[in-house]
């Protein structure tokens, strides 16, 4: 990975992200986050409100290690086509479009049932959008790395990231907006109807990307030797994206995969416990949804950017350590915020310090990701790599409700922060790592 960057002025900076590819990103970017949301954060809040018990919600987040395993069926999203579909759209527009409609479908689904008379059907829901949005996600990264030079990778990332940031505040204060503005006056209390009508919403809000989808260019595919027989087929789908990466990377392998195994530890783990923070610090839909949508938008805009930029000026290693640091020092403010008590202009302070780290983080660590792949095998080694992302962190986070219930708010995000101290030691060896393997390159 070239960790020396080619110096832009700003104006040249901005201009990257005017370009056709890059504002196409950030919309299907909007695509990617908004289901995310719906199944890890926004349904904590619902769940809550509806009388489930923290230890449950911490397991149901569980639902996210679907994300964790998309590298299983990631090779057939690479090199598989879908009938008539793929012929008439391509390889990866058909797929992108299949996996919306699995998610706008879910929605639906989980709109329909109410947790507080059948929570089993509503979980059945939530996975098939779990799984419709991971094959988005390994259909949309592989575009994304298809559709743009080295380069322009970390504009295109910021632009996704700002898409995404956007989608889980629409996802998260939106859905909480539209749910407190649809509930009955003078009813107190828990209304299924209520939230029936934002996740039909978010449902019909999943029509921005599938219109992107059907008016994009499908990127030009890359020409792969045909396969003689079925053995040779699984060789090149299955096996070839990891021995290519190991091959790549020896033992040293082993140190990218640890740093992208645990790089987003403290921010996930915390996730889940959030909203049910809010709910039990006595903060209502409205207060919640008022602060996420005004500031969280303004800093998720602004650290996005700002990781983008620096990503592009500075390199995206120095970007990343910064991200790490910055992300256990919100999850610190939590805990103050947990001994302050309800107070909405500590929450704006929180909120929006925490979506600025997370900003400049994820643009940065989704620049990295995409500067590890191949293009020959793009969908399944960043499907691998994101998969890795996740799997810890969704892991350790289905022990958050029973954690809290235990030791507390105030302990559990102290606990959160301390997981990001082993960050900052793998992305500084990481970064020596890459520095030499440069200095290598530049040497031949």
């Amino acid at each position: 990975m070239q960790e020396e960057s080619i110096r832009r002025s700003w104006a040249d900076t901005v201009k990257v992200y005017l370009e056709v590819p890059t504002l196409r990103m950030f919309v299907l970017g909007f695509s990617a986050g908004l289901p995310l949301m719906l199944v890890l954060g926004t349904l904590s809040f619902w769940l809550r409100e509806a009388g489930i018990e923290r230890t449950t919600i911490g397991y149901l987040s569980w639902i996210g290690l679907v994300y964790g395993f998309k590298w299983v069926w990631a090779p057939l999203v690479d090199r598989l086509p879908i009938p008539f579909l793929t012929r008439l759209m391509g390889r990866r527009r058909s797929w992108m479009l299949f996996a919306q409609s699995l998610i706008a479908g879910g929605l639906v689904g989980m709109a329909l049932h109410d947790p507080k008379q059948a929570l089993e059907p509503m979980v059945w829901c939530a996975l098939m959008v779990a799984f419709g949005s991971a094959t988005q996600d390994i259909a949309l990264d592989a575009l994304r790395i298809e559709s743009a030079d080295v380069d322009r990778q970390a504009a295109m990332a910021a632009a996704y990231q700002t898409g995404y940031r956007l989608a889980m505040i629409w996802a998260g204060a939106g859905v909480l907006w539209i749910a407190a503005s649809a509930e009955v006056s003078g009813t107190a209390g828990y209304q299924h109807g209520a939230w029936q009508a934002a996740y039909l919403i978010m449902a019909i809000s999943m029509l921005a990307g599938m219109v992107t989808v059907v008016f994009s260019k499908e990127p030009v595919r890359i020409a792969l030797p045909p396969a003689r027989n079925l053995r040779e087929w699984a060789r090149s789908t299955l096996i070839g994206p990891f021995s290519e990466f190991f091959s790549r990377y020896k033992w040293q392998a082993v140190l990218v995969l640890s740093l992208i195994a645990v790089y987003r530890v403290s921010d996930v783990v915390m996730g889940i416990m959030a909203n049910p923070f809010y709910v039990d610090m006595g903060y209502t839909k409205i207060e919640v949804a008022s602060v996420s949508k005004i500031y969280g938008v303004v800093m998720t805009l602004a650290g996005a950017f700002i990781g983008g930029a620096l990503s592009m000026r500075i390199g995206v290693m120095r970007v990343l350590m910064l991200g790490a640091v910055l992300s256990a020092a919100s999850n610190v403010l939590f805990s103050w915020l947990a001994g302050h008590g309800h107070d909405v202009n500590a929450l704006i302070f929180v909120i929006s310090a925490d979506n600025l780290s997370s900003g400049i983080a994820s643009a940065a660590f989704i620049a990295y990701l995409s500067s590890l792949t191949n293009i020959n095998y793009s969908a399944t080694q960043y499907a691998i790599f994101s998969s890795i992302m996740l799997l810890l962190p969704k892991f350790l986070a289905g022990y958050s409700g029973s954690y809290v219930d235990k030791f507390g708010y105030s302990n559990f995000f102290i606990a959160t922060a301390l997981l990001g101290v082993p960050v900052v030691i793998l992305v500084w060896l990481a970064s020596r790592m890459h520095t030499a393997r440069d200095g290598r390159e530049d040497g031949k």
